[in-house]
């Protein structure tokens, strides 16, 4: 499910218990955030997934918004190296202190 800067404004939407920073092959950013027992990932108001260009950014836009704890998560491509068999590996996350403004 998707759910906009707005709507995460409302107050009726719940905490932010955790803000997972995902990294899209080190270039790009996005926000999957935790409410409840729903997951869901920043958009658009057209339902667009809102990209960042650092987690620097994500965290500044959401600076307003109570969150619990934020993660940045990054992919691990040790899976995908030619000539080896494809396994599961975890992917590397990184504990972020949020900043009191």
């Amino acid at each position: 499910m998707r759910i906009t800067l707005a709507e995460l404004y409302r107050a009726d939407t719940g905490p932010v218990t955790l803000m997972e920073i995902l990294s899209l092959e080190g270039q790009r950013y996005m926000a999957r955030l935790r409410i409840g027992d729903q997951t869901l990932i920043l958009s658009d108001p057209k339902g667009r997934t809102r990209l960042f260009r650092s987690s620097w950014e994500v965290q500044d836009t959401l600076r307003e918004i109570p969150i619990a704890r934020t993660e940045v998560v990054h992919a691990s491509a040790y899976n995908e190296m030619v000539g080896m068999a494809p396994s599961p590996v975890a992917p590397l996350r990184i504990r972020l202190q949020r900043q009191d403004r």
